[in-house]
C-alpha cells in the first residue's frame, strides 16, 4: 500500500531489454522513469512479456499504469497479451489512469473494443509531425495544468501496426499523414499514444539497425529513415509533460 502519500506507478513492460538499452540505460525501466518519473515517486516494474503482472490485490495501490511498446502484435493471442487485455479491462472498470505507448496504445484499443492491425502504409520509422486536434484543448480535466498546446508536435515513431478503429466513446486527439489515430483518450483515465515520447534518437538509431539486421526493413529504407531522423528533432519536452500531466493530474 502507499506510504505517507507517496505516488506509486506501475510500468508494464511488454518488451525485453535490448543489448543496447541495457548497456546505455541499464534497461527500458530507466528510460521510462527518466521520461515520466519525478522525485519522491515509486515506480514498480512488471515484465508482462515474461508473465509478470501486478496482483489483483495491489491494483488499488497504484496511481497510474504505463504499458510500453513491444515487437509483438497487439492483436496476437499469446497468453500474456490476452492477460494484459484483461488487466486493461479491469483497470478501466476501476477508472485507473493507464497510458499506453505504441503497442500499449494498440492494446488499450483492442482491450476496450476497438480494432487494430497492420498499418495500411507499412512501417513508420521516423520523427513524424503529429497534428493536435481541438478535442485535446478541451480536455483540461484529463491533462490538468498542460498549457501552450501546439497545433502540431514532432514525435519518434517505430511501428508497423496501427489503430484501425477506436473504441466506442473514445476521442481521437491527434493524427498524422501516415497514421489516422496517433493519440486517443477514453474519459479522463485512458490515453494511448502511437509514437514514443520516451525514446531518444540514439535508441531509434539502434532500433533501425536491428530492424535491418533482422531483415524487417530494407537497407535503403533504413538509410532514408536515418537521414530523416538526423534532420529533425522530436518535441520531447512537450510529450513528456503531456504524459506526466495525464498520469499525475497536474
Amino acid at each position: 500500500m502507499k506510504e505517507g502519500g507517496e505516488r506509486r506507478y506501475a510500468l508494464l513492460l511488454a518488451a525485453k531489454d535490448s543489448e543496447y538499452v541495457t548497456k546505455m540505460y541499464d534497461g527500458y525501466y530507466n528510460v521510462f522513469v527518466q521520461a515520466f518519473g519525478d522525485e519522491g515517486e515509486r515506480w514498480d516494474l512488471f515484465r508482462v512479456v515474461e508473465g509478470e503482472f501486478p496482483s489483483a490485490e495491489d491494483l488499488e495501490a497504484y496511481d497510474g499504469f504505463v504499458i510500453s511498446g513491444s515487437p509483438h502484435d497487439a492483436y496476437g493471442d499469446d497468453g500474456w497479451i490476452l492477460r494484459l487485455c484483461f488487466l486493461v479491462q479491469t483497470l478501466d472498470a476501476m477508472q485507473k489512469r493507464v497510458l499506453g505507448i505504441c503497442f500499449g496504445h494498440q492494446v488499450l484499443c483492442r482491450a476496450l473494443g476497438g480494432r487494430v492491425g497492420k498499418a495500411n502504409g507499412g512501417w513508420d520509422v521516423s520523427i513524424r509531425k503529429v497534428m493536435i486536434m481541438e478535442d485535446l484543448l478541451q480536455c483540461s480535466s484529463t491533462f490538468g495544468a498542460l498549457e501552450d498546446i501546439p497545433q502540431c508536435a514532432m514525435i519518434i515513431e517505430c511501428h508497423q501496426d496501427e489503430v484501425w478503429e477506436v473504441p466506442f466513446g473514445a476521442k481521437v486527439l491527434a493524427y498524422s499523414e501516415k497514421t489516422g489515430v496517433e493519440m486517443f483518450c477514453i474519459g479522463e483515465h485512458i490515453l494511448g499514444i502511437q509514437g514514443h515520447p520516451e525514446y531518444t534518437k540514439d535508441i531509434l538509431y539502434n532500433l533501425i539497425d536491428r530492424l535491418v539486421n533482422n531483415e524487417l526493413i530494407g537497407r535503403e529504407f533504413s538509410e532514408d529513415a536515418k537521414a530523416q531522423v538526423e534532420a529533425v528533432e522530436p518535441d520531447t519536452k512537450f510529450w513528456e509533460l503531456l504524459c506526466k500531466c495525464f498520469l499525475k493530474r497536474r
